[in-house]
């Protein structure tokens, strides 16, 4: 067996940018990738001839962010598109009560009065809150105290159970209490309209990738490690696991000796959900020019709710809207033309005549993906926020763990996998790795010619 500093096992975010940062430090770098793609949960679809983000879509919150930053320092195109956080205003809205109908100025002023004034109580109530206590819970005693009447409140309790499904891919009454409070964002969100995957695919320039390597087993031995694969036994002083919790959670990839407690314990309480896309194109467009969502409340919004206004990705009209927690389980198990009827059949009710036969569609089904086995973490019932970072270890000095996961301050977000990488990195060497440098190489590398 060719023998390895280090080999990272999973070529998306967090991986490439490790591997990126020991290749540039001197090492011998080995990254194992069982896809046959670099990227992992950054997927952009340019089948079509523009891209399609099917994975990670957002930064949130560019203010004081090194990803920001380095995609700053690349030169990578952005468009600024502040709703990944699910607001109920802030932006241009169209929003439709439980009939279908397009609720007036003075209607959706109330209701945005009425989600702040339930979230204030609802601050308050997860301050007070007992471990044990679902996010469900505390929702439910912040309505009890608002005074407000029975449909009011029903509405409420509907997007605080949407907020949840979107942000987290889970269940209301399987987040903790204190699943959101890591929820915050600073300055505005933007997208990719040159497809996310550019960022990934840039780092990874040069390095030493095997696509198409399903990892099996990690061993830890008296001198490095050996990681097992499909194609063979690679062998190294290290290792950095950066595959998704669900992968960890499914017991696909298997370590020996097995796992101490302090890392076998957060990927048992972790929690790893499901959030699905659908991007709808249409022949025409039905909506305002202005609005960036459209959401419908009540009976009309049960199951879809949202629908986002990508258009200005691929100068068509098109609409993207999710499937989350248990009823993105439930859809991905339907064919695309029954999901995207789905999808469609709310619309047909808020704009009775206007809505054109879709003339194409993307959908995900991340949940079912063996190589992910879900989106994203979240702090389900019986975890803390310490999990996320207790998972990073390392064991035994020579194993480590990278990914959004193990990063507490932001899980679920391209910024935590970058920052996981570069945290992991700087553990292995024993010295820090300055971003701006790396940002640097990383264009400097670009310009060599012969690679």
């Amino acid at each position: 067996m060719t023998g390895f500093d280090t080999i990272v096992i999973g070529a998306g975010m967090s991986g490439v940018t490790c591997a990126r940062m020991l290749a540039d430090a001197g090492q011998r770098v080995l990254v194992l990738e069982a896809r046959d793609r670099v990227g992992g949960r950054m997927h952009t679809d340019r089948a079509a001839g523009f891209p399609v983000d099917l994975g990670a879509s957002w930064i949130h919150g560019i203010d004081g962010s090194p990803l920001w930053d380095l995609v700053q320092a690349l030169g990578i195109p952005t468009l600024e598109y502040t709703v990944g956080s699910f607001q109920v205003g802030g932006r241009p809205i169209e929003d439709f009560d439980g009939d279908g109908r397009r609720m007036d100025e003075a209607e959706t002023a109330r209701w945005i009065a009425d989600v702040d004034a339930a979230d204030a109580l609802l601050l308050a109530e997860i301050e007070a809150s007992a471990p044990g206590d679902t996010y469900l819970d505390v929702t439910e005693r912040a309505l009890d105290r608002s005074g407000l009447d029975a449909e009011r409140i029903d509405d409420i309790r509907e997007f605080f159970r949407h907020r949840v499904e979107e942000q987290c891919g889970a269940w209301i009454g399987d987040l903790d209490a204190h699943g959101l409070d890591e929820d915050a964002i600073d300055g505005d969100e933007v997208i990719f309209p040159r497809g996310y995957d550019e960022l990934p695919r840039r780092i990874s320039t040069g390095l030493d990738i095997r696509l198409g390597h399903v990892v099996t087993a990690v061993t830890r031995e008296a001198d490095g490690v050996t990681v097992s694969t499909d194609r063979g036994d690679f062998a190294a002083a290290q290792v950095v696991v950066t595959v998704p919790l669900g992968v960890l959670k499914s017991g696909a990839l298997s370590f020996s000796p097995a796992l101490p407690d302090a890392i076998a314990g957060p990927i048992e309480r972790l929690g790893m959900g499901v959030f699905n896309k659908v991007f709808v194109q249409f022949p025409e467009r039905f909506w305002s020019e202005e609005s960036y969502v459209l959401r419908a409340l009540g009976e009309t919004g049960e199951h879809w709710h949202s629908w986002y206004d990508v258009s200005a990705i691929s100068g068509l009209p098109t609409l993207l809207t999710f499937a989350a927690g248990p009823f993105g389980r439930r859809m991905q198990e339907l064919s695309d033309a029954e999901i995207v009827a789905d999808a469609v059949a709310p619309l047909h009710r808020m704009y009775p005549g206007a809505v054109g036969e879709p003339v194409a569609h993307w959908v995900t089904r991340w949940g079912a993906d063996p190589f992910s086995v879900g989106s994203y973490s979240h702090l389900a019932l019986g975890s803390t926020h310490h999990d996320h970072d207790a998972l990073a270890g390392p064991v035994d000095g020579v194993l480590h763990f990278a990914g959004e996961a193990t990063w507490g301050d932001e899980p679920a977000t391209v910024g935590a996998a970058f920052y996981s990488g570069h945290r992991a990195a700087e553990r292995i060497l024993g010295a820090p790795v300055d971003l701006a440098a790396f940002a640097a190489g990383v264009t400097a590398r670009e310009q060599t010619p012969g690679r």
